[in-house]
């Protein structure tokens, strides 16, 4: 059994209240757009990391991750991607790889918008961690938490953080 914590598009920056919320997670999972090779090792640092890079990421960056990421975590086939889209609305590099790839757990990035929906016609789960970062549109700094227990993914807990009431917190 496992608890991953996950995010995305941290875009140099992390919440601090994430440390909190992960600090009981085996292993941090980030789906791209992680920003400065700081923030990828205060990460790597706290948790064992897996992280592929996103469209905002440099060369830094993308020696230290790849841009697909395929492997099981307990009995579940895990592939993250950051431009992934989501059922029905797969980014145009995503369907041939689920069809090859056959995950069970099909991760994704960028959009900034959390989601966790089942895919029928692909048999898989998709998670997007909306967005970890203070930088882009999204309202509310988003991250989630879920258990694999062999073939199992349950428990799923989702931080919410609006960014409003952040400046107040962090002044």
């Amino acid at each position: 059994m496992k608890l991953i914590g996950l995010l995305s598009d941290t875009h140099s920056w992390v919440y601090p209240g994430i440390y909190k919320f992960f600090s009981k997670c085996d292993e941090i999972w980030h789906a791209g757009d992680i920003g400065k090779r700081a923030t990828f090792e205060s990460i790597e640092n706290f948790k064992p990391l897996r992280a592929v890079f996103g469209n905002i990421d440099g060369s830094d960056i993308r020696i230290l991750c790849p841009e697909v990421q395929s492997f099981y975590c307990e009995d579940v086939k895990v592939m993250i991607k950051h431009i992934g889209g989501y059922p029905g609305r797969y980014d145009k590099s995503v369907q041939s790889m689920l069809d090859i790839e056959k995950p069970d757990l099909f991760i994704s990035g960028h959009s900034h918008i959390l989601k966790v929906i089942y895919d029928d016609k692909n048999k898989l789960l998709h998670m997007n961690p909306g967005a970890a970062g203070r930088s882009g549109l999204h309202q509310v700094i988003t991250c989630i938490r879920f258990t694999i227990d062999g073939k199992d993914i349950r428990d799923v807990e989702i931080l919410e953080k609006d960014r409003k009431t952040l400046k107040n917190e962090l002044s």
